[in-house]
């Protein structure tokens, strides 16, 4: 767990932080200018699921206290992009959140105190997401399964997939400031499919559908399964069959099957499609052509990958080339 340095400064909640709502469609919190270059900023993508980006570089070490700005339960996920931080709660267990890992927590509105080191910088993206919203998504069974917590509970801390990387460096993109032509609601679309996308790989590794019901498989046949959806994203330009999944980790394809539809709610081939288009859509941002991305998600034809690209998200890839921004 980090520590404030000496000398370290202490935040509390009544000293006077500038909050300003910006034309693009974003609430900047900023941090006296004494302290260094620190802000937050967050949208609301939809009632009770919010999209926050956090960049701060203090000048000395800091110690900034927090009430917990969260009415009733909420599930946040943090991917840390740059550097590191930590809180320590009041009443429960401290966190830490480091680049290149994902901190996924339940929990009520507390009190506690995030630490932040002298001159180093730290980048987060935050996902909030109420119980309301939650239950809209995963039906209120499994919402309560994720939010059975009292104080902070840290669900998992783990490192980051290239999947979860991917939508948040899409995420934290189209947060940078944006022109008076071009304002964060034209992105409103994009927002939501990264978001969303983002916050169901992490759902399904915390809690599966069907947890509720009781595991069909033994703790040997999940395994397995997990493997092959690793095969999966890993080989995602190569052709891939159910067959050859199954006798590659060592199960039979019945039992395949059924562990993809329990762990991730779809089946092999539906999951390889959704994991194609979501690395299709993050090529096409970076500004990869139609033909190279196609080829990279083992379309042959780029005729074809349109075809299943437009069916998949409702837009043809043509609309999402060129989209990154600086």
């Amino acid at each position: 767990m980090m520590s404030t340095r000496k000398f370290g400064y202490r935040l509390t909640t009544d000293e006077p932080r500038s909050c300003r709502a910006l034309s693009d469609g974003r609430v900047r919190l900023q941090l006296p200018e004494e302290l260094g270059h620190c802000y937050s900023e967050c949208v609301e993508l939809e009632q009770g699921f919010l999209l926050g980006r956090l960049h701060y570089h203090p000048s000395r070490s800091l110690v900034e206290e927090s009430n917990g700005p969260h009415a009733g339960r909420v599930i946040v996920v943090t991917v840390g992009l740059q550097g590191q931080s930590a809180y320590q709660g009041r009443e429960s267990s401290d966190l830490l959140f480091k680049a290149g890992h994902t901190t996924v927590t339940a929990f009520r509105s507390l009190r506690g105190e995030r630490h932040y080191q002298e001159d180093e910088s730290v980048s987060q993206l935050r996902l909030v997401i109420s119980e309301a919203a939650l239950n809209k998504y995963v039906g209120p069974e499994r919402a309560t399964h994720l939010l059975d917590c009292v104080g902070l509970h840290r669900l998992s801390f783990q490192a980051s997939s290239q999947a979860t990387m991917a939508h948040a460096a899409a995420l934290a993109r189209y947060m940078q400031p944006c022109s008076p032509e071009q304002p964060i609601h034209n992105h409103r679309l994009n927002l939501q499919i990264h978001a969303l996308s983002l916050l169901a790989e992490q759902f399904n590794r915390l809690a599966p559908p069907d947890a509720a019901k009781g595991a069909p498989l033994s703790v040997d046949d999940i395994q397995r399964v997990e493997q092959a959806r690793n095969l999966l994203s890993s080989q995602l330009d190569q052709q891939i069959t159910v067959e050859y999944l199954a006798t590659t980790v060592g199960i039979n394809e019945h039992k395949l099957k059924e562990g993809f539809r329990y762990l991730y709610d779809n089946t092999p081939i539906g999951l390889l499609l959704e994991l194609r288009m979501r690395k299709a859509y993050t090529l096409l941002e970076s500004g990869q052509q139609v033909a190279q991305a196609a080829w990279q998600v083992g379309y042959k034809y780029p005729n074809n990958f349109s075809v299943a690209f437009t069916r998949y998200f409702g837009r043809s890839p043509k609309s999402i080339f060129g989209n990154k921004r600086t």
